[in-house]
């Protein structure tokens, strides 16, 4: 993790005073998805984010933590568990601050909390998918298969282009990872 962080181009200072408060909380760290993360317990409390703007701590059941500071904020809309805190300086960055944050996360795992999505309408396919999951019954069956998670990121992606050709060129792209039973993040 050291070799990590003193390689890093923006935010050393930053990550490594948020990874001093984490490590002094009783977190075990280890690197997932390219970052600094830590867990309690084996689960997953929070994850060290490099922007191009600011360095988040971002809290996976952020949306279960009383945000006593005003600080939270959202990884998107289209997110409801994850809740972040972001940093543009090391200044910003107080002890007392983080770690009150950091021991809610942990009594959320100790409590074995779970966050409770809000439901959401059933996802609206763009046709092109449609179409093709009609014609192929292997595919179907392979992206009905993925987690309801990773079939929202495919559909985002997909309809995130405007023109029905784009939309077709990005289902296609993702057509060996789909059958392969893995999300567009997933490597």
């Amino acid at each position: 993790m050291d070799a990590f962080v003193s390689t890093a181009e923006k935010w050393q200072g930053e990550t490594r005073k948020l990874r001093s408060i984490l490590l002094d909380c009783g977190l075990d760290e280890d690197l997932k998805w390219g970052k600094p993360c830590f867990m309690f317990e084996g689960r997953n409390v929070a994850i060290i984010q490099p922007f191009k703007h600011h360095c988040s701590l971002m809290f996976f059941k952020g949306a279960l933590l009383q945000d006593t500071h005003g600080l939270l904020r959202s990884q998107g809309e289209n997110t409801q568990s994850a809740l972040r805190l972001e940093f543009t300086s090391e200044a910003q960055i107080t002890k007392t601050v983080v770690k009150s944050y950091v021991k809610q996360a942990i009594a959320v795992e100790k409590a074995k909390l779970k966050v409770e999505c809000k439901a959401k309408d059933e996802l609206e396919l763009p046709e092109e998918l449609t179409r093709l999951l009609k014609k192929d019954r292997r595919l179907a069956k392979a992206f009905h298969s993925l987690t309801p998670g990773r079939q929202r990121a495919y559909v985002l992606h997909f309809k995130g282009a405007r023109q029905s050709k784009t939309r077709t060129a990005r289902i296609e792209r993702s057509i060996p990872r789909i059958l392969a039973g893995k999300g567009m993040n997933d490597r």
